[in-house]
């Protein structure tokens, strides 16, 4: 009774908007009901915390939280708080986690950072009160631009501190500012269009009542951009993607925004976010939080030069500890009005973090591909039925073109600085299948495979073999492969990896292509002077590698321009990497001598190894059925094997030209099932004339929790 008295105290303390609803006993009895669960069975590992990232506060309507499924109800989030005091669980303020960082404090059990993004007026009213109340602290990331807007009905403009003076808005800034009026939140002067909805002051927090927050000590502010909370035209085909990790797309000039009006806009905002709080509030923020957590390495550093060293973005993957360097977080995400209980469990899984079941699909971009960009986009939106219909986790998303089929691509299907660009064609592709057919893309690229513009160059960094008499010449193989020893090679491949990154931000991962091996006779430029070790400026000794070395060198070459690359991704995204695998090495270890590729180093360095399980193209004598047994029993053999192995078959017959029956398909994914496989993939998929056949291939692969039913393709 005594709880109960408490709570119906609290709740009345709040601001005269809160429901009466809210104040009945009824309601009271639910809030000590969610609060008085058994003590919690999950504890927060000792020296790390968790943020939980919230947003509009709602008095307890279910029509209201039904339209807007990131606000949490004042009922459940006066039940959080009271559950956290019961189950031992200690909010914590950005300086004591700081100050962990630094030594000065150790982490109480169970820390959590509670946030809070926008700015929206129960920041104020809701918010505040409660924490108050609990004692708890809390941190507040303000849109400055919003609150400047609906304030004062107009645009204020405040220089940028430490900036040498007034400069000319560029190109891509004159563009990013129209973007944000005809798509971004802002609708009129005075007005912000948020979910759904124009507010006005009445929505928002005000100067007065943040500076009251800010006086209290409990309450500190972060930067949520000054105007950067929208997307921007990202590819020449309209799809709008995140501001702030976006190179924009200017549509008038043509061209995308360069490195440095890139850096400028960024850069820019933000110290005109600070500057604005510091203004208002009195306190120069040192944390950004990022809109929608798009945040990549990149614009963490410009935020650090900007004097936010502290970033914020999304995700669960890694719970946050102390002696992060950099400072970078992620974020819970609490949507849809969740009990304490419901929170206490997604924090558990934060913990825990079982895999996830992989099904992909390797899908060939020349297909979509055609001079008529009418005739590509009815070609995709075979391929995003056909996705989605699947119900399938990740597709690998070919990169390159290779409308030849040789492997090694003379063009690309993305805007970078080494090969000409076939066409502009990936962004838009994966984009449209990630919030389209809801499935995380991984660009699927060579690592060393690339033909040149220059004949002479390709020559002189290739992959070499001792001719008869003693001379190193480019190796006359399949692929047209780039030396990994060459620093010069490393350099080429890691600026497309680079250029790739910085087009594609949202991509979830890479996959590397079949095309890193290095064969028994492979490769004789490490007797040259110049050669070195992938990745540092050790001399390789002029002597040839043995074939564990050499499989160690190409994983070093590719974790050197994958860095490249994942510099620029989304880093709320978890990033991943998988790489192809020739079967003929899990069958016969000895085989390592002629590919430089073993499943134990493989197991160790990737996220996934997605192994090519394709009798076909191995040339087995043996039954399909049986090679595959076997080939599953040998993964099996490997700690980890049928955790992170993707055994990826064959739907084509390349010997014949023929395609692998459905049914036939079907019974391969179902005997690997059986065996202990758990992630499966396939190639090629010829979604355009519905080859594999749907249905078999649904039943086979699909995650839906029943597929034996009819689906249309």
């Amino acid at each position: 009774m005594k709880r109960r008295a408490f709570l119906k105290s609290l709740v009345a303390t709040l601001t005269v908007s809160v429901s009466p609803r809210l104040l009945a006993d009824g309601n009271v009895n639910a809030i000590v009901g969610e609060t008085q669960q058994p003590l919690t069975s999950v504890q927060i590992p000792k020296g790390q915390f968790v943020t939980l990232c919230m947003h509009d506060v709602i008095d307890d309507n279910n029509a209201a939280l039904a339209k807007d499924p990131y606000a949490i109800s004042t009922q459940r989030l006066a039940a959080l708080f009271d559950w956290m005091q019961e189950n031992n669980w200690h909010p914590v303020s950005l300086q004591y986690i700081l100050d962990a960082e630094s030594g000065k404090v150790s982490l109480p059990d169970n820390a959590v950072l509670l946030s809070w993004d926008d700015g929206l007026a129960s920041a104020y009213t809701k918010v505040f009160p409660l924490l108050k109340a609990y004692n708890y602290p809390g941190l507040f990331a303000i849109e400055t631009d919003w609150i400047t807007r609906v304030q004062q009905g107009e645009e204020v403009v405040y220089q940028a501190e430490g900036a040498a003076g007034p400069k000319k808005p560029s190109p891509a800034f004159k563009a990013d500012e129209d973007q944000a009026r005809k798509s971004g939140n802002i609708i009129e002067p005075g007005k912000v269009f948020y979910n759904g909805v124009e507010m006005g002051a009445e929505g928002f927090v005000s100067w007065a009542q943040l500076r009251e927050m800010q006086a209290s000590g409990l309450v500190e502010f972060a930067s949520h951009t000054n105007d950067q909370h929208h997307g921007i035209l990202a590819n020449p085909q309209g799809n709008v993607e995140p501001a702030t990790i976006t190179r924009q797309y200017l549509q008038d000039l043509k061209r995308y925004e360069t490195d440095q009006e890139f850096h400028r806009r960024i850069f820019d905002d933000l110290n005109t976010s600070a500057a604005i709080l510091k203004k208002e509030v009195g306190v120069r923020p040192r944390a950004i939080v990022w809109p929608y957590g798009a945040m990549n390495k990149e614009v963490e550093n410009i935020a650090t030069e900007a004097g936010l060293f502290v970033s914020f973005g999304l995700g669960d993957r890694h719970l946050n500890r102390k002696n992060q360097a950099p400072s970078t977080f992620g974020r819970l995400l609490v949507m849809n009005d969740p009990s304490p209980v419901s929170i206490e469990e997604q924090v558990s899984e934060s913990i825990t973090h079982r895999p996830e079941t992989e099904r992909a699909v390797q899908v060939d971009l020349d297909y979509i591909y055609d001079p008529d960009p009418k005739r590509s986009n009815e070609n995709l939106g075979e391929l995003l039925d056909r996705i989605k219909a699947l119900k399938i986790r990740t597709v690998y998303l070919q990169a390159f073109a290779d409308p030849e089929g040789t492997g090694t691509p003379k063009e690309l299907y993305f805007p970078n600085s080494v090969l000409p660009m076939r066409a502009d064609l990936f962004n838009r592709v994966a984009w449209q299948l990630q919030t389209r057919a809801g499935v995380r893309v991984l660009a699927w690229l060579p690592m060393l495979a690339y033909q040149l513009p220059d004949a002479a160059q390709q020559a002189r960094l290739s992959v070499k073999v001792k001719s008869p008499d003693g001379a190193l010449v480019p190796a006359k193989r399949d692929y047209l492969r780039l030396s990994p020893f060459l620093p010069e090679s490393l350099e080429i491949i890691g600026r497309i990896y680079a250029d790739f990154g910085k087009n594609n931000t949202g991509v979830y991962g890479l996959l590397i292509h079949d095309d890193a091996y290095l064969a028994e006779d492979e490769d004789a430029t490490v007797l040259e002077p110049q050669a070195r070790w992938p990745g540092t400026d050790t001399p390789m000794g002029g002597t040839m590698l043995t074939p564990r070395q050499k499989t160690d060198a190409l994983i070093a070459f590719g974790n050197a321009v994958t860095e490249k690359m994942r510099f620029y991704f989304n880093s709320s995204n978890y990033f991943s990497t998988a790489r192809n695998m020739y079967a003929r090495v899990v069958l016969d270890p000895k085989a390592e001598a002629r590919f430089a590729q073993a499943l134990p180093p493989f197991l160790a360095n990737y996220d996934h190894v997605a192994l090519m399980a394709m009798p076909y193209l191995d040339g087995t004598d043996e039954p399909p059925a049986q090679w595959l047994k076997k080939l599953a029993t040998a993964v099996a053999e490997q700690p980890g094997g049928l955790q992170k192995v993707v055994f990826e078959l064959q739907t084509k017959n390349w010997q014949n030209g023929e395609w692998i029956n459905g049914e036939t398909l079907k019974s391969w994914m179902q005997l690997l099932i059986r065996m202990g496989g758990k992630n499966l993939a396939y190639y090629p998929d010829d979604f355009l004339n519905n080859k594999p056949p749907f249905k078999p291939t649904y039943e086979g692969i699909s995650l839906n929790d029943f597929p034996y039913y009819p689906v249309k393709p």
